[in-house]
């Protein structure tokens, strides 16, 4: 419980920022999933649609600070060495 207004505040906004921190992260463990289908099943113009859009939030959670930049370009780096091998 908090004794001060401003203690009070402080909960109300960290309740906020975890919920939508959250959902950005939920999102693109989905986003991840679909490309790891894609990539799977051999189909390199839906697996580079599906990168796009993996590495567009991840710039995006970047930008918010959801995740570190460097965290989203490894991540980006990862996926993007897994493309290149479908060729």
């Amino acid at each position: 419980m908090a004794n001060t207004k401003s203690a009070a505040k402080r909960t109300r906004q960290t309740i906020s920022r975890t919920t939508r921190n959250s959902s950005i992260l939920t999102g693109a463990k989905g986003q991840q999933k679909r490309l790891r289908t894609a990539i799977a099943s051999g189909n390199k113009q839906a697996a580079t649609s599906e990168f796009q859009k993996l590495a567009s939030m991840w710039d995006k959670a970047a930008k918010r600070g959801v995740i570190h930049a460097n965290a989203s370009d490894r991540r980006k780096s990862l996926f993007s060495k897994a493309l290149a091998k479908l060729s």
